[in-house]
């Protein structure tokens, strides 16, 4: 399944179909490990696989080039889905030098036994020359790794960019042109929200970086590779990389006996302005990946619970604590939810809120037991809020 990048430049890596918890990442069209090889006077590697995977990347190594001939290995990233077929690879390319920087050696050496392997440690601007190809590197810390690095082949205009601009993405195909760009857009946000949405800044910074090279195709190790909509992407990034929002409204919630689910109902129908993108999302039928890649760029978001044992619904508190770890900024928002005897739940959604340094729109709205009619306008007068907010930030 190899495919030809430019003239000398093969895909080689390996499609993982069947994949769909990608450690918490629900990949629902499961993903590929990408690997290329590049031959010139000399050749290189540029990445490898998921160690079970290793055989499959030799053998489409093989069928390029004998294994001996490759002069070089490139480490972008020290993550075992990129780096830990290395051992097996190391192995059967005695003439091979692996090349990275020093933090990605450090990594690589709490991973494996690397004291047979061939270094070439790299900085920012240093090159490697195949003869008729150059490898440039540029080390992108925290993008999302701190020894991430891009390499990039300025007679192609070809950059191999590691995780940004990827997605989770199996297919029988290589490029993003060969599916609708809106279905490859929405793959790529996802895998943003959920990987990289943490380290916005470094990101912003990196893009920065690239507007200094002619880049015509981007070559990540997930997904499908860019060459017809480069520019798209790009400035996908940097609206993600911003927090650029659009005039959205998400409520989220989870629900015990339906009094948590009515209040979200009615705060949707307040929501719901010309204008305005209104999602309604119950925790317990979707999942941490679809919740993260929606908030994304959503506005202002209601979250809502019923009250357990003091507490919010176990779910709930799940989803909040993996959001904080995203650290999502710019959000607005408000909480909600039922109580029976003892409160608790809606409070804890708006500490939640506090910590993360989202807008508070309002006092938590609560309801004992069973919602009134008055309680219910509240709900719907809280959605209008929700919404001229989203439209007032995205503008």
């Amino acid at each position: 399944m190899n495919a030809t990048l430019r003239e000398g430049i093969d895909w080689v890596g390996y499609v993982d179909w069947t994949i769909r918890d990608f450690h918490g990442y629900t990949a629902e069209r499961g993903t590929t490990y990408n690997a290329y090889l590049v031959r010139g006077k000399k050749t290189a590697l540029i990445d490898t696989v998921k160690a079970p995977y290793g055989q499959h990347l030799l053998q489409n190594i093989s069928a390029l080039a004998p294994l001996q001939s490759v002069d070089y290995v490139v480490c972008n990233h020290a993550e075992p889905d990129h780096a830990g077929a290395l051992p097996e690879i190391m192995a059967k390319m005695p003439n091979a030098t692996l090349v990275c920087d020093q933090k990605c050696k450090d990594a690589l050496s709490r991973h494996f036994d690397i004291s047979d392997w061939k270094f070439e440690v790299i900085n920012t601007g240093d090159t490697v020359s195949l003869g008729d190809r150059i490898l440039h590197f540029i080390e992108t810390p925290m993008v999302h790794w701190p020894e991430s690095m891009f390499t990039y082949v300025p007679e192609e205009k070809l950059l191999f960019s590691m995780d940004a601009f990827g997605q989770h993405y199996a297919s029988s195909q290589r490029f993003e042109d060969e599916f609708p760009l809106e279905t490859v857009i929405q793959e790529a946000k996802s895998y943003y929200a959920n990987i990289l949405m943490p380290y916005g800044k470094q990101v912003a910074k990196v893009l920065q970086q690239m507007d200094a090279f002619n880049i015509e195709m981007i070559a990540p190790s997930h997904g499908l590779i860019w060459r017809s909509h480069v520019q798209e992407m790009f400035k996908a990034y940097r609206g993600w990389a911003a927090f650029r929002p659009k005039p959205k409204v998400l409520i989220i919630y989870d629900t015990m006996w339906g009094s948590t689910g009515e209040m979200a109902r009615a705060i949707l129908e307040g929501a719901a302005l010309p204008g305005v993108e209104v999602q309604l999302i119950h925790i317990r039928s979707s999942n941490l990946t679809r919740i993260a890649t929606e908030l994304l760029d959503a506005a202002t978001i209601a979250f809502g619970s019923s009250t357990l044992n003091a507490g919010m619904m176990p779910m709930a508190a799940a989803v909040l604590t993996y959001l904080k770890g995203l650290r999502p900024a710019g959000k607005a928002g408000l909480a909600f939810g039922s109580y029976g005897w003892g409160r608790g739940g809606p409070e804890a959604i708006d500490e939640y809120m506090k910590t993360m340094k989202w807008e508070i729109l309002r006092n938590p709205l609560k309801a004992q037991y069973r919602p009134t009619a008055e309680i219910l306008d509240e709900c719907r007068e809280a959605g209008k809020l929700l919404a001229v907010k989203a439209k007032d930030l995205a503008e």
